[in-house]
């Protein structure tokens, strides 16, 4: 789960790491008084989605006037803003944060995520922060610093003064910067981040250091934990069948394709992906209902399913263990019965009660084409929307 910027700053000045001072305004009509509050003569405003790229994109706004600010705002808020993380369907913009204006001198990059290869947390830096990083990443990777922390002894000091050293900071700026660094290794564990970035991390003209942006991602399985950051999550940001699907406990992610799948287990999903992608067709999502789903939990994922307009095609693929394949029958049954189906409907069964669940798709007496093959089963599916 993402958070907005102005959430993740909040997070940070919790943990006492001073922010650019800032008012978030989701009207138009709110921007003067948030002037008034900042003081000053110009202002930055940054449209609040959870994708990068937002100041290429227009999102992020230099304003030196109230009347520019306000129009500026007028312009973002109820639009959406795409950008190269978010194409082609781009998300809303409902709040705005209004920032007050720093000096820069410098610009830095600074994040903390967890390497899988290491499986240790790790931490990236640049002296080449701010909007192409990417480009930095990609083309001159020496600029790229990188360290791992033991997780029996955490964040240590000499690893703070190795990034500082690498960073090109001096003087008091290299203590200041091993006490920020080791204070988001805090908030890292504490949160159960799966992402901390701050870029750019800024060097003023009077030498402080201060995070002038910042995304957090949150563990989704830790979000049981987390139930403050959890109940701040706006689902306006993903896609309203992937929010459907949260509020049910479905992990369900939406893809670009035609046909739509069902399936226990993560493992069993992406190999019926795959399956799909070799006999020539294209899959719409990714749905796992999991080990112990009902037969309603499976009504409803059908139906988030065929919520899809782009959905041809309706490949089920279930192994029954603990989840009973007489169950995902009957969610099947009700859910076609309600949704009123139109398109085909390719179901392959194996495990406990295959027969059982097989006998009463028989019987349904509804459009399904049963297979007992999985090959055969996404062959079919590829067929059904005119694939091979």
């Amino acid at each position: 789960m993402n958070l907005h910027e102005y959430q993740a700053k909040a997070v940070l000045r919790d943990y006492g790491i001073a922010t650019p001072r800032g008012v978030v305004v989701d009207q138009a009509g709110q921007c003067a008084a948030a002037a008034a509050q900042l003081g000053g003569s110009a202002w930055v405003a940054k449209a609040q989605i959870h994708a990068g790229g937002r100041g290429k994109a227009g999102g992020v706004k230099l304003v030196r006037s109230v009347d520019d600010l306000t129009a500026v705002a007028g312009q973002l808020l109820g639009s959406r803003l795409t950008t190269y993380q978010n194409a082609p369907d781009g998300q809303p913009v409902n709040q705005l944060l209004i920032e007050e204006t720093l000096p820069i001198a410098r610009e830095l990059y600074l994040s903390i995520t967890v390497d899988r290869a290491a499986e240790r947390i790790g931490f990236v830096a640049s002296a080449a922060g701010g909007m192409e990083i990417e480009e930095v990443a990609r083309n001159e990777p020496e600029k790229i610093l990188k360290e791992w922390v033991d997780p029996a002894a955490g964040f240590m000091d000499y690893q703070g003064r190795n990034l500082a050293f690498g960073l090109g900071l001096e003087g008091e700026q290299i203590g200041a910067f091993v006490k920020l660094a080791k204070t988001l290794y805090r908030v890292f564990l504490d949160k159960d981040l799966a992402l901390l970035e701050i870029n750019p991390l800024i060097v003023t003209g009077d030498g402080k250091i201060l995070p002038l942006d910042c995304k957090m991602g949150v563990e989704d399985n830790a979000l049981y934990r987390q139930k403050a950051l959890a109940d701040s999550a706006d689902l306006s940001q993903i896609d309203p069948k992937e929010a459907e699907a949260q509020a049910h406990n479905l992990n369900y992610i939406a893809l670009s394709g035609n046909i739509g799948c069902m399936v226990n287990g993560a493992g069993l999903a992406m190999a019926t992906m795959d399956l799909i992608k070799l006999s020539g067709g294209l899959p719409a999502n990714f749905l796992d209902v999991g080990g112990g789903a009902s037969a309603q939990t499976v009504a409803q994922a059908f139906k988030i399913i065929l919520s899809d307009p782009n959905v041809k095609a309706v490949l089920i693929n279930i192994f029954g263990g603990i989840m009973r394949c007489d169950v995902i029958a009957q969610g099947v049954i009700d859910a076609v019965k309600e949704v009123g189906v139109t398109i085909p409907v390719v179901v392959r069964l194996e495990g406990t009660n295959v027969d059982l669940g097989r006998k009463m798709l028989a019987e349904s007496g509804l459009a399904i084409q049963a297979s007992d093959d999985l090959n055969a089963a996404a062959k079919m599916a590829v067929a059904a929307v005119g694939g091979n």
